[in-house]
């Protein structure tokens, strides 16, 4: 019995892919966006994925438009990127910010075609830890819980609230302004598996997944692209919002190439690849599947990965 649903599961994958490959060849941008022509607005584009992605829109022509808090990393960044790109100091979870950089844009560009929300923060520890408990029987004080709730609000902030308000900000522009408008959200394979120690940015990411694919359902005009990575090589973690301890291997030894992440996030737009895009593909395209048939494996091979022990 389990060999058979084993081989359902695989021919039904096998069909979405073929569809799902389709339908993305229909959905091409090329023939209705020339690159030189792209308008490419990148939030986090300091350092990491956005970084990456920005330099690559750059190289190929596009106008391109670098957003993050630091000024200093992104006036240097669009220098780097030539006179087709601008920049602009902002924080993605504030309002009056991307407002104010909406206003710039419809002035300079008179519109937007594509959207890549790259920017986000990382959490570290067991949930538990954040209360400052010592073990699983200890009860937490109300000050140790009144920490743990202003934790998670810092990263609800920048993994849910962030893309939120850029996503009120800038839908109506794009869908009034471009050709073949599109959002690319970079999130986490974490959103969909969960993992030990990742409790609260798994949670925070998987939220701003799920209101990114119900927005593609409400928003059909525009194509909405879910790029999940697993461990990416960088600093990453030093935005974690509780400064925990990095339990996994070392992710610039094993971690996913930056270069390598950020390319799939702009071929995927090209290519009109809508909903969830996991990187790599194996294993994790699996796994997200495997864990709603058999969740104990799952969460076994989970704590290895995390050197986890409850």
């Amino acid at each position: 019995m389990g060999y058979n649903v084993a081989r359902l599961v695989l021919a039904a994958l096998a069909v979405l892919v073929v569809q799902r490959k389709l339908g993305a060849q229909a959905r091409r941008r090329d023939k209705r966006i020339t690159r030189e022509h792209e308008r490419v607005l990148i939030l986090g584009a300091s350092s990491g994925v956005g970084r990456a992605v920005a330099k690559r829109y750059a190289a190929r022509g596009a106008l391109v438009c670098v957003v993050a808090r630091r000024a200093d990393e992104i006036a240097n960044l669009a220098k780097e990127c030539g006179e087709k790109c601008i920049w602009h100091v902002a924080d993605f979870s504030k309002v009056d910010d991307l407002v104010g950089l909406r206003s710039r844009l419809d002035k300079e560009w008179q519109g937007l075609d594509t959207l890549h929300i790259c920017a986000g923060v990382s959490a570290l520890q067991p949930i538990m830890a954040l209360t400052g408990i010592k073990s699983a029987e200890e009860d937490a004080d109300a000050a140790g819980i009144q920490t743990a709730v202003d934790i998670a609000g810092r990263a609800v902030s920048g993994n849910f609230n962030g893309p939120l308000t850029s996503a009120l900000t800038f839908i109506p522009m794009l869908t009034r302004t471009s050709k073949s408008p599109s959002i690319l959200l970079v999130s986490s394979v974490a959103a969909v598996i969960p993992a030990p120690t990742r409790a609260l940015y798994a949670a925070t990411k998987a939220s701003s997944l799920l209101l990114f694919q119900a927005l593609a359902i409400e928003h059909p005009k525009i194509a909405f692209t879910h790029v999940l990575p697993a461990t990416i090589e960088g600093n990453f973690r030093a935005s974690a919002v509780d400064s925990g301890p990095v339990r996994e291997d070392d992710p610039n030894k094993h971690g996913l190439k930056v270069g390598y992440v950020a390319e799939r996030c702009i071929s995927s737009v090209d290519g009109g690849v809508t909903g969830n895009v996991l990187l790599p593909k194996f294993p994790y395209a699996i796994a997200q599947y495997l864990y709603l048939l058999w969740p104990s494996f799952i969460e076994g091979r989970a704590r290895k990965k995390y050197n986890f022990e409850a």
